[in-house]
């Protein structure tokens, strides 16, 4: 499978251009086109979260900790001393660096269904609910968002299958398959229940007709030919 400077630099790339081209077409602002470059970066890494030793687990984990352990002692800050505030934030960042982390990485298995279609779907709505409902960011920017993380995530899955092609012997290798799943029998009740999970997302997510017309709406789209090339090639066009 592809390894972690792969994933990164093929998650930056491709999210890379395609914030350009909407940033182009005038659907997303500044702010919005840096976002879905980020975004797009972080769903790259995101499928090998179920692995127990990759950079993606640790890094997360680790800022994870980072933030938990500083919620904490913000909430309690005005009522708790200087020494139990310390040690709240050792005990915070600790629970969750080990604890948490033990009991992920021990429910978790490599390429299981944390790497798959669906799970990564989840994880894209549920970045467009937050970004609508909970940080009022507008539909549109809200559903990029959402996109831009899940489309990364493809990009990590769709590298991992090429990689298990050996182009040398024209063979496909035993992780063939493993990567870019819908389902396996073997897990079918998790992904029974990714799927009920998934539905209910789309059933109840922000209007997707109003960003579909707004997508579909030729104006940006002329817009974005118009400056695809330099004025003077154009000129000579």
């Amino acid at each position: 499978m592809a390894n972690f400077n792969t994933h990164l630099n093929g998650a930056f790339m491709v999210s890379g251009v395609m914030s350009l081209t909407v940033y182009k077409a005038g659907l997303i602002d500044d702010s919005g086109f840096i976002m879905c470059v980020v975004l797009g970066t972080i769903g790259g890494l995101l499928p090998d979260l179920d692995s127990d030793n990759s950079t993606p687990i640790k890094l997360g984990f680790n800022l994870a900790s980072f933030v938990f352990a500083f919620a904490l002692v913000m909430h309690w800050r005005s009522e708790l001393s200087l020494l139990a505030l310390m040690a709240l934030w050792l005990a915070g960042y600790g629970f969750m660096r080990y604890v948490v982390f033990y009991i992920f990485t021990t429910m978790t298995v490599h390429r299981g269904v944390i790497h798959s279609v669906p799970y990564m779907a989840i994880l894209g709505l549920g970045l467009t609910y937050l970004s609508y409902f909970v940080l009022e960011i507008s539909l549109t920017a809200s559903w990029f968002y959402g996109l831009f993380l899940f489309g990364g995530a493809m990009v990590h899955l769709l590298l991992d299958e090429m990689y298990s092609v050996n182009l040398m012997g024209m063979r496909m290798k035993r992780s063939s398959g493993t990567a870019m799943k819908f389902y396996q029998h073997k897990d079918k009740w998790w992904y029974l229940l990714l799927y009920v999970i998934l539905a209910l997302l789309l059933y109840f997510a922000p209007p997707f007709e109003s960003f579909w017309q707004q997508i579909t709406d030729p104006a940006p789209w002329t817009k974005l030919k118009l400056g695809v090339l330099p004025t003077m090639i154009e000129n000579r066009l």
